[in-house]
């Protein structure tokens, strides 16, 4: 880590690969900050070879997706701030509440446990996976069709498509049966310690279009902070999809992060 430089370390969602980051990687370190992607437990060093190996991501459940960033970040000079987008969202914020981060930001998060407003379009999106039991424990892609609708309905065909061929990888089903489920366990990986009010800063967001986690997701889950003294921001953007981080639009969205992180003088 380049001495006096603050760590960033961003956490990719489900079907998804960490090279989507690239450009907030570039565009923080051009901002000052040390940032980094590593992948979730399995993931190729590519996107090619992650859709080519499906198998090495089958199986991982969020409770492994937490302790494989914890050990990622383990090794860095001091607690470094972490952004996740969708499941990576949910990822962040147990990284954050168990004080192994400085500050969180949770873009578009996959429901916590506590989160009971689960709208028609997430319960579509979610289904592609849970539908089917099987997938439990094997990894799920997404359909060209399957990720239009659950990432770029926000978007023109054209670009969603292009998208789709660039980004999209298979991802482990059990983090959605997880998170599915999470209202019956009293233990479930989803859970995050949403009282800790000695934990950092955290900001959750919102895409006023997004499919797969509506705004109610995001509302519901800053709601449920409520009990914390901690710092707990939200900010909705009316007009994106869920493909916010990587669209043609994904600066807005960085633009709108690094603004929040200077305020907080992170």
């Amino acid at each position: 880590m380049a001495e006096g430089h603050k760590p960033v370390v961003f956490v990719h969602g489900l079907w998804l690969h960490a090279s989507s980051w690239e450009p907030w990687i570039d565009l923080f370190r051009e901002n000052g900050y040390e940032a980094s992607a590593p992948g979730w437990p399995g993931d190729s060093d590519t996107v090619e070879e992650t859709r080519a190996n499906p198998d090495k991501v089958a199986g991982y459940g969020i409770n492994a997706v937490v302790d494989h960033y914890a050990q990622a970040i383990a090794p860095l000079e001091e607690k470094p701030i972490v952004i996740g987008h969708s499941f990576g969202g949910l990822i962040v914020q147990r990284l954050l509440t168990q004080e192994l981060a400085s500050a969180a930001v949770a873009i578009d998060p996959a429901p916590i446990k506590g989160v009971l407003a689960l709208p028609p379009s997430a319960l579509r999106v979610a289904s592609i996976a849970v539908k089917n039991p099987a997938n439990k424990h094997k990894a799920v892609a997404l359909t060209r069709e399957q990720f239009r609708y659950g990432f770029g309905n926000a978007l023109s065909e054209q670009e969603s498509n292009e998208l789709y061929d660039r980004c999209a990888t298979p991802s482990p089903g059990l983090p959605l049966f997880e998170a599915a489920f999470a209202a019956l366990s009293a233990h479930s990986p989803a859970k995050v310690d949403t009282k800790n009010s000695t934990r950092g800063p955290l900001l959750v967001t919102a895409g006023g279009k997004d499919h797969t986690v509506p705004p109610a997701i995001s509302r519901s889950t800053v709601k449920l902070y409520r009990h914390s003294s901690a710092v707990t921001d939200h900010r909705e953007f009316p007009d994106r999809g869920h493909s916010l981080t990587i669209d043609s639009g994904w600066r807005d969205v960085a633009d709108a992060v690094l603004h929040w992180l200077k305020e907080k003088n992170l």
